[in-house]
């Protein structure tokens, strides 16, 4: 397995409704119901060239899978997939934000194309969008029996996609709080003691609607699982009252790093993965599941609509939720392995960082910490244009 390296953080910040995003996702058609571009269960499959074509597309984000000391471009997993299989894979790293994703790809699957690419990532909240849409294809699950046994049993029916037919967890991750814990003095244990007086100016939240308001809402003892419009709009008025006040420094995207590193800000809203790996280099800082609650998220692996080599991309899907394939990528990444049994593997690999890297609860959550986790309800499509307008108003977006 390779040693651990520092990824760039994986969740992309929300920037407004484009106008793809916005049109595919939020408008219906008159007296129906219907969005415009959804694709009806019969109209999604295309011919499977995979049994003739031994290779598949596969669409992820920079940085998000193991690497060597030889070159980037070389990545063990996949090299051990091919020669197993003799299935290559034309690997791109080209998702760098969900909704420019969403609109690169999305006017080839509402007008009924193929997008080229048989395996693609994208944010649970995101996800939730494409299986809404009818733009991605169910999975044969008697073709991935390590997806059946392995998957996390947390992850396995989310709200967007019960049973998870249409997509399968590549990396999970919590949304929680960062601290200083030598700088502050103290420890938090909720997201109210973000609010304490002392740390007025000095806390950041993220401006991605839906990186956000998860654990704001958590933090007022709501069940995510099924929260409401009036939960939305409570949290929506506190934040604006903190900010008239100056409580929050400002809103951020991932870029909260810099600030927790440099000591400008002492808490802030942040995510389990960044955290292991500023604790790398500062063990000062320390990463919380409040009490009340923190939201657990996955970016999903998907196959689209009229996907080429849909049988090939199954099978990598399900290689992938081998133990011991998803142990050496946790390795690699450091945010919460979909695969617990991966766990067992770095323990026993004989190798102490590694080993400890299984004892990790930001990657293999421990009871007590996945009694407080939860997997929010999407925002959906009837509601995503006036929140979004509303919160966009209160960060600035």
């Amino acid at each position: 397995m390779p040693g651990t390296s520092r990824p760039l953080p994986r969740r992309s910040v929300l920037r407004g409704l484009g106008a793809a995003a916005a049109g595919a996702a939020g408008l219906t058609l008159a007296g129906c119901g219907v969005p415009p571009a959804y694709v009806r269960p019969a109209d999604r499959a295309g011919r499977d060239l995979s049994g003739r074509e031994r290779t598949l597309d596969f669409a992820n984000w920079p940085l998000y899978i193991d690497t060597d000391g030889e070159g980037a471009s070389r990545r063990p997993t996949l090299d051990a997939f091919t020669e197993r299989t003799g299935i290559s894979v034309r690997y791109t790293e080209e998702i760098n934000d969900n909704d420019e994703f969403f609109g690169k790809i999305g006017p080839a699957l509402m007008n009924h194309q193929a997008t080229g690419r048989d395996l693609v990532v994208v944010s649970d909240w995101m996800a939730a969008r494409f299986v809404r849409l009818g733009w991605v294809q169910e999975m044969d699950r008697a073709r991935q029996p390590n997806v059946a046994e392995h998957l996390d049993p947390q992850l396995r029916s989310p709200a967007f996609d019960t049973g998870r037919r249409h997509s399968v967890p590549w990396q999970s991750g919590i949304t929680g709080i960062a601290y200083n814990r030598a700088r502050l003095g103290r420890e938090l244990r909720s997201t109210a003691d973000l609010w304490a007086a002392d740390l007025r100016g000095r806390v950041t939240l993220l401006s991605g609607l839906d990186e956000s308001f998860a654990l704001l809402m958590q933090g007022n003892g709501v069940d995510v699982t099924r929260w409401t419009p009036d939960d939305f709009h409570t949290v929506c008025d506190q934040v604006e009252e903190l900010v008239r006040r100056g409580h929050i420094r400002r809103f951020t995207g991932n870029d909260y790093v810099k600030d927790l590193s440099s000591g400008d800000v002492l808490a802030c809203q942040a995510y389990s993965g960044d955290v292991i790996q500023l604790q790398a280099d500062n063990p000062d800082i320390a990463f919380v599941v409040p009490e009340e609650g923190a939201e657990l998220w996955a970016e999903s692996l998907m196959i689209p609509n009229l996907a080429r080599h849909k049988r090939n991309a199954e099978a990598l899907v399900d290689y992938y939720y081998e133990p011991e394939v998803a142990a050496e990528l946790a390795a690699w990444v450091n945010y919460v392995c979909p695969v617990p049994a991966a766990r067992d593997v770095l323990a026993g690999s004989g190798d102490a960082e590694l080993a400890a890297l299984a004892e990790d609860p930001l990657i293999f959550p421990d009871a007590a910490m996945r009694r407080r986790l939860a997997i929010a309800r999407d925002i959906t499509s009837a509601e995503r244009r006036d929140f979004a307008k509303r919160w966009n108003g209160i960060v600035g977006l």
